[in-house]
């Protein structure tokens, strides 16, 4: 996977699972490599709700190989995600975004438009769309 700077020219925000910033009204996440749970993803919803002001917007993920989640806690990312995102493209290693994808929407496709990319570039053009 391509390498991941985190800026220093804009508000870098640290949470439990990922760090956040905004790049062209598009909010960037870096995955870290923790389990997720219910407690976890419960904080990050709201953390991200902070940052947004309670809009939804495009996310851009880059996501890092971490240990499977609970039944749970991949039931509430799931239920979560049009709570705060318009759209969700998947930056990772060939193979990695279908296989969380797999986990976590098993039961019923994803409640927003979702893409897998192994570059930002695409990634970014395709988010464009929803902002």
């Amino acid at each position: 996977m391509q390498k991941v700077n985190i800026p220093s020219d804009r508000p870098v925000f640290d949470g439990e699972i990922a760090t956040y910033w905004f790049e062209d009204g598009i909010l960037v996440s870096l995955s870290k490599p923790v389990k997720r749970t219910v407690e976890n993803i419960s904080g990050n919803v709201a953390l991200v709700r902070d940052l947004t002001g309670g809009n939804r917007v495009p996310l851009l993920i880059y996501l890092v190989k971490s240990p499977v989640p609970d039944k749970a806690t991949r039931k509430l990312s799931a239920e979560m995600l049009p709570a705060n995102y318009k759209a969700m493209a998947m930056i990772s290693e060939p193979g990695l975004a279908l296989l969380i994808m797999n986990i976590v929407f098993k039961l019923k496709p994803s409640p927003i438009p979702v893409k897998s990319f192994t570059n930002d570039k695409e990634a970014k053009e395709w988010l464009k769309q929803f902002l």
